[in-house]
């Protein structure tokens, strides 16, 4: 009972601070307007330790690597306490956890890519001048463009972000389970 209660407060606290760490890395990435309450929040969250870590992670091609590597990080400290906690051994390896921290990175941000997505449909039906519409926007336009040549409006609808969301899935239940697997039968279970 202790073990399930450590294992549900170790992921849910480092999961969702890992989570506004990529989801900080993912503003910066997509220029999402800085002077909204969501870019905001995630910078006034997770700020005491990327400024300190931009020290020793320098930035390449105007990404801010010192977040991405630290969200990655947190995975993978996630990954290890929760193993700890169930009562594995310490030998464990640390390179699979490494592996299975990045596979984790690659999830949630397909995750997050699926709920910008949701957020942004939903927004432009009831609240299309809410202030998170231009920081869904963001974040999903890079993504969209290609599937908006191919798939033309039915009726005024645009349809590409219904078929974004079935890549991502696809995505999801291919590719990234063959991974998970792969790291998982590595480490051994």
């Amino acid at each position: 009972m202790i073990t399930e209660a450590l294992t549900f407060l170790i992921s849910t606290i480092l999961g969702l601070f890992s989570f506004a760490l990529l989801l900080r890395f993912y503003l910066q990435a997509a220029r999402a307007p800085a002077r909204n309450p969501v870019s905001q929040f995630v910078v006034a969250l997770t700020d005491f330790i990327v400024r300190p870590a931009r020290r020793y992670i320098p930035g390449w091609a105007g990404m801010d690597l010192s977040t991405l590597v630290l969200a990655w990080f947190t995975e993978f400290l996630l990954l290890l306490l929760v193993r700890l906690v169930q009562g594995g051994a310490f030998g464990v390896p640390v390179v699979g956890f490494l592996l299975l921290a990045v596979v984790s990175i690659v999830r949630m941000s397909i995750y997050i890519l699926m709920g910008a997505l949701i957020i942004q449909a939903i927004l432009s039906w009831i609240a299309p001048y809410s202030p998170v519409a231009p920081v869904a926007n963001s974040v999903t336009r890079p993504f969209l463009r290609p599937f908006q040549r191919w798939v033309p409006p039915v009726g005024n609808v645009d349809l590409s972000p219904l078929v974004l969301l079935i890549v991502l899935q696809l995505i999801l239940m291919v590719p990234v389970r063959w991974l998970e697997g792969a790291v998982r039968y590595f480490l051994g279970g």
